[in-house]
């Protein structure tokens, strides 16, 4: 293998913007900032999201983020300012990177993911399961 995953976050991480946990407080609920949740969607369904987050599923995200795909969701081309997260920032630094690569400007990444979160006892919201 020439390049493993703790390899691939640390270089990703060099290259994006990775807001803290008291920040990421602050920026909640403002009008021109997403939260987005990569997790599948089990994980958003077992453990529930940051409150008033929207879901990206990792595996669609440079699809919905791409003005010319079939799959574009207009979120992303709203000018809000982007803030990703996972379960523990590995997989939020990989897609922020692949966004910003993209060009979608103004996105960071949040520290220690949703595990860190809910250490900190911040906002959560359940997510019902699918067909409920």
């Amino acid at each position: 293998m020439k390049k493993g995953v703790k390899q691939l976050v640390e270089e990703a991480n060099n290259e994006i913007e990775t807001v803290s946990i008291e920040e990421a407080f602050t920026l909640l609920g403002q009008d021109n900032v997403t939260f987005v949740d990569i997790r599948d969607i089990r994980e958003l369904e077992r453990d529930g999201q940051i409150s008033g987050a929207v879901h990206a599923p990792r595996g669609m995200l440079e699809f919905w983020v791409d003005p010319d795909s079939p799959y574009h969701r207009d979120l992303f081309a709203n000018g809000n300012r982007f803030v990703f997260y996972c379960a523990s920032a590995w997989r939020s630094a990989l897609a922020t990177k692949a966004v910003q690569d993209m060009g979608l400007p103004n996105v960071c990444h949040l520290e220690g993911g949703f595990s860190a979160w809910k250490k900190a006892d911040g906002s959560i919201e359940e997510r019902k399961p699918r067909g409920s």
